[in-house]
């Protein structure tokens, strides 16, 4: 047991582990694997579990308080875990930055807490595609992620807007999911939006910093088994949650971290979705959503 915290916390090789505590590489890979499957197995339901309706609304409470982004249930991206090549596995997990990776894709609160979490993709697939193969892809596309009824934003009494998730532009467009707008010809309005969206959409890549900063074996690449590399990666994850459930929601507030974005491709966006950013765009330069700084700040 030591030795898995002591690998995910350091990063250290096997080989170092098998100086440390006398065992052999081969038994500190199977400690390592074994114990991160039950981590897992003891944590995901209680620290990562999929919010209702009224937990979806205290996420958009917090990101409203924090962010000044309303009605916004969550922020997601994706990033790249470095590992050695897969065996057999040619070029799939081989990325655009020239090196062997597969995607953690995450959802994340504006507590800076994952609340889904996917593993494993190959790292040659684009952002937008590792999210339409993924579970909560598949649950928002459906709508089946119980998220609340459409409400309308603060200080306003119409229309009614969905609650959305934030995202760069590397996702596509949808009523659920919003992205920033193209950065060429931008209006001082569509400027606004896209700082207001990256204001909210920062959280996911803080929580990836506070990740890796905390559980050091994420600053290096992963010389394990393609499986037990996942197994780790997704133990580090609900170790985050409940290590800051707690302690709280302090912290040195950070985004230097190795784990890279992906590139970004172009995605063709969705009329309903564009209608709803158009609402929000125009919200957030009226005189119940514009924050005082916001001009001075794009």
């Amino acid at each position: 047991f030591f030795s898995l915290f002591r690998y995910l916390g350091t990063g250290q090789s096997l080989a170092s582990l098998h100086f440390a505590f006398l065992i052999g590489k081969s038994t500190a890979s199977v400690i390592i694997r074994e114990t991160c499957v039950a981590i897992w197995d003891a944590l995901h339901a209680a620290v990562m579990g999929q919010p209702h309706k009224e937990q979806w609304k205290e996420i958009a409470d917090v990101f409203q308080q924090t962010c000044q982004f309303p009605n916004c249930a969550g922020a997601i991206d994706g990033k790249h875990i470095r590992i050695k090549k897969p065996v057999r596995s040619g070029s799939q997990y081989y990325n655009y930055k020239k090196y062997f990776s597969f995607v953690l894709f995450a959802m994340c609160d504006a507590n800076y807490s994952f609340r889904y979490i996917g593993v494993g993709s190959y790292g040659s697939r684009s952002d937008s595609a590792v999210f339409a193969h993924s579970e909560f892809g598949k649950l928002l596309h459906d709508k089946a992620l119980d998220l609340p009824e459409h409400t309308a934003l603060p200080g306003t009494t119409s229309p009614a807007m969905p609650f959305v998730f934030v995202a760069d532009e590397a996702f596509a467009l949808g009523e659920n999911l919003m992205r920033p707008y193209s950065s060429r010809g931008l209006s001082l309005a569509r400027r606004v939006f896209n700082y207001r969206l990256t204001r909210a959409r920062r959280v996911v890549e803080c929580a990836f910093g506070i990740l890796a900063n905390k559980w050091r074996f994420l600053h290096t690449p992963i010389h394990l088994k393609l499986e037990t590399a996942i197994s780790a990666v997704k133990a580090a994850c609900v170790l985050h949650n409940f290590v800051r459930a707690r302690d709280g929601f302090n912290f040195e507030d950070s985004l230097t971290h190795s784990l890279h974005s992906h590139r970004p491709s172009v995605v063709r966006g969705h009329r309903q979705g564009a209608a709803v950013r158009e609402q929000f765009t125009a919200y957030f330069m009226s005189p119940h959503g514009a924050l005082p700084w916001q001009l001075d700040a794009i």
